[in-house]
């Protein structure tokens, strides 16, 4: 899979610019194992970068101060002058890479002309953080070709910054933090505030990771989101006033969030009782890991997704069939909702021998139910961006 995008990407490169590519970049997508609306509430994320990429080929302009993009999967190009400076532009998918231009540019770094060819095997809109990774790959080719000695950290910042920027999404750090930080069979710990960060092993022998993509997305996903950073600030100020002397949300027990139920009321409880479980389950989860205890985790899931569809009510009927309907079954670990909800993919743990089985049964359950069919990956924990210069360094 991996040696077929990177033959693709180099033949969309030399069918847009006549020549051969001198670089080639790949950048991840990723997951989150456990840890859904923590990242902006003082919590801790669990992500991992996946065998899903955006190829980059890339000749570098000693003679010119155009960079031009070709997006293979569009058909489409766009270039912009290194020397000027970058605003919006109605083509959507140039924003994400004039954001981290501009971000670079204003840092005083210089840069000059390029030509790229990218193409993509991470799914477009089921939640596998595209948008980092095309984000972040051009930060990483910048970084590398022009010697700007920009930090990990920066890059992924760099990333965010874009989309806050030139794309108008007010995203946290995590997509960017995986694509970036990414270590094969390895989940990052990620405090979102700090960026402190640790590896853990990852390596489930004898069972696999499969997302579900549900094939829908609703329309409420970003006032549902609001909503909910309403409902939980209401309850964070219930919580400050009684107890000042705790600085970090995480650190409030559920006995503190029992004594201001009655003040916050019954959503903002509800909501912050959610959260304060699913930091607690992050942890539990690195420790499952970290001990080999898969059924653990697994179980963990199931949890989480229960909090999102109930607690936090951020599910939909579809994801909640999926998820129900999956975890019925012999061989299936956990399974949840993955990212900010109403639509998208459902993460799954399931044992290997059983994939094959599982995903042809829940496929036809969600085809008879809602006249849909549902997209399948298996995806395995991946590295980070990296720049791949000979084919011996190609997973075929």
């Amino acid at each position: 899979m991996q040696r077929k995008l990177i033959e693709n990407t180099k033949a969309a490169f030399r069918k847009a610019f006549h020549t051969e590519p001198e670089h080639l970049f790949l950048a991840p997508g990723r997951v989150n194992i456990i840890g859904e609306h923590v990242d902006y509430n003082d919590g801790f994320v669990l992500p991992a970068a996946i065998d899903k990429y955006i190829c980059f080929a890339v000749k570098k302009e000693n003679d010119s101060d155009i960079c031009t993009f070709f997006a293979a999967d569009l058909d489409q190009f766009f270039s912009f002058n290194t020397k000027e400076k970058q605003v919006p532009v109605e083509k959507q998918w140039a924003n994400y890479l004039l954001g981290v231009f501009n971000a670079i540019q204003e840092s005083g770094r210089d840069t000059g002309g390029l030509r790229i060819a990218f193409s993509s095997t991470i799914p477009m809109g089921s939640g596998l953080s595209s948008s980092a990774a095309l984000e972040c790959g051009f930060a990483y080719i910048l970084n590398t070709l022009f010697d700007l000695r920009l930090s990990k950290s920066e890059m992924a910042l760099i990333g965010q910054k874009s989309e806050h920027t030139f794309v108008g999404v007010n995203c946290g750090i995590m997509d960017q933090f995986a694509s970036v930080f990414g270590k094969e069979n390895k989940v990052i710990m990620l405090d979102c505030n700090s960026l402190d960060h640790h590896y853990y092993d990852a390596k489930l022998e004898g069972y696999a990771w499969v997302l579900f993509d549900s094939c829908v997305k609703h329309t409420h996903l970003t006032s549902g989101y609001n909503d909910r950073r309403r409902d939980v600030d209401k309850g964070k100020e219930v919580l400050h006033k009684k107890f000042p002397q705790v600085q970090k949300f995480r650190d409030f027990t559920l006995a503190m969030l029992e004594e201001c139920r009655e003040d916050m009321g019954a959503v903002p409880y509800i909501r912050c009782r959610y959260l304060l479980k699913e930091i607690r389950r992050v942890e539990q989860a690195v420790q499952a890991l970290s001990e080999s205890r898969p059924e653990e985790l697994g179980r963990l899931m199931n949890e989480t997704h229960n909090g999102l569809s109930r607690e936090f009510e951020v599910s939909c009927e579809e994801i909640d069939f999926l998820v129900e309907e999956t975890q019925k079954e012999k061989g299936v670990l956990g399974a949840r909702m993955m990212g900010g909800g109403f639509g998208g993919c459902s993460i799954n743990l399931i044992r290997e021998d059983s994939v094959e089985d599982i995903t042809g049964k829940i496929s036809k359950k969600y085809q008879d139910r809602f006249n849909i069919q549902m997209k399948i990956y298996s995806v395995k924990i991946s590295d980070g961006i990296q720049e791949y210069t000979s084919d011996e360094h190609i997973q075929s």
